[in-house]
């Protein structure tokens, strides 16, 4: 956690800023690097007449860490993708609410009772 979410960008542009972008949002979170994950999505979009590759999105699925940490992530992210040569990149955040989130069957939420 955090999860990016990608549809729309070339998985070998992922894989080009992939680590040194995690390392980035690692500083960004006050994380560690393997807390990162990206789902790869490989997308075709359909239109009334046509389709079309998806267009370059990502999603961030995490627990909300307040408007700055927001900012300061999407431009990284932002960035990292116009650095490969993905531009018009659309993000957007996710947030997961600790008593509605479960490992193992038990809810994020207990942390907060203790």
């Amino acid at each position: 956690m955090p999860q990016l979410w990608v549809r729309g960008i070339p998985l070998q542009k992922l894989k080009a800023c992939h680590k040194p972008l995690f390392s980035e949002l690692a500083e960004i979170c006050e994380c560690e690097t393997d807390n990162f994950s990206i789902e790869f999505w490989e997308g075709i979009t359909l239109q009334f007449d046509d389709h079309a590759p998806s267009f370059p999105f990502v999603e961030v699925k995490w627990f909300d860490r307040g408007r700055e940490v927001r900012d300061r992530f999407a431009q990284s992210v932002s960035r990292y993708l116009f650095d490969v040569g993905v531009h018009n990149v659309e993000i957007a955040f996710i947030c997961y609410e600790k008593d509605a989130y479960y490992a193992d069957g038990v809810s994020f939420a207990e942390d907060l009772e203790q």
